[in-house]
């Protein structure tokens, strides 16, 4: 018994280190978005402070958050709806098919950091004149989340039985009438996964925005940089435009973690 009460109890510090340690720095953020500079540098005022919303009014109003988070909506919807309808049936097509070698590539795709197209894109881009549009920003964002949508998907549809498309191919089916009846109400949990992590992929995209948006276009991961000056800081406004960022992604990771789980390790064993 002592030795099963002992790792049950270094398990249980051994968890709360962790969590302590990953949910630190946000309950730090989130607190100095509620402060002022000044208060910021101060370490007396790091629990014991006057908490105030003049961050959030300077980021909602003043900055054009507002703006900045349509921009970050719009271009994470429709790079999510776009990579949806191109990956789900290639990947239908990889998996029923064993197009291995077509997978490789998906795969080789999905490993290659993103950061390395950047140049050959912003060359294609502004020699098309696309710069600076929501159309740049949509396709490069769909360029990077497919394979990824491709990858999920192949995984859950190798899970499903094939003996039910077979069975509708005998009753007369096509092989798309039995994806579209009978294979894809099954795979909404996995497209549902594979669309929840291609949100927050786009959502909390940086660098592409970054280099292929203009100021009209904007997305919240780049204008949180309007408050990095080069003689200062605007540590209160950084905090809270971070926050704002961060908490709408935290909420949704929250509510749907067990159908990512769920959907993630559904390919894990196939029948």
């Amino acid at each position: 018994m002592r030795p099963r009460t002992a790792y049950q109890v270094f398990r249980g510090v051994a968890l709360t280190v962790v969590v302590l340690g990953l949910i630190a720095p946000l309950i730090w953020m989130v607190a100095a978005s509620f402060k002022t500079n000044v208060d910021i540098y101060d370490p007396g005022k790091a629990l014991a402070f006057v908490p105030t919303l003049a961050n959030y009014a300077n980021v909602l109003q003043q900055a054009n958050y507002v703006e900045f988070i349509v921009n970050s909506l719009w271009v994470a919807f429709a790079a999510t709806v776009l990579s949806l309808i191109l990956g789900v049936p290639a990947a239908y097509s990889m998996s029923r098919f064993n197009m291995r070698k077509s997978a490789l590539v998906v795969l080789m795709a999905r490993v290659i950091p993103g950061v390395s197209l950047l140049v050959p894109w912003f060359y294609v881009f502004s020699n098309l004149k696309l710069v600076g549009g929501f159309g740049v920003l949509i396709i490069s964002h769909m360029f990077v989340s497919l394979p990824l949508v491709v990858y999920i998907m192949m995984g859950y549809f190798d899970s499903l039985p094939e003996e039910l498309e077979e069975a509708a191919l005998v009753d007369g089916l096509t092989h798309v009438g039995a994806f579209r009846r009978i294979t894809l109400p099954l795979s909404v949990p996995g497209i549902a996964t594979a669309g929840i992590l291609s949100f927050i992929f786009s959502w909390n995209n940086f660098m592409f925005a970054l280099v292929l948006s203009d100021a009209d276009t904007k997305t919240l991961p780049v204008a949180i940089f309007d408050f990095v000056g080069y003689a200062s800081i605007d540590w209160g406004g950084l905090m809270a435009a971070t926050t704002v960022v961060t908490l709408p992604i935290m909420v949704i990771a929250l509510f749907v973690q067990k159908y990512v789980v769920s959907g993630l390790t559904a390919g894990a064993t196939k029948g």
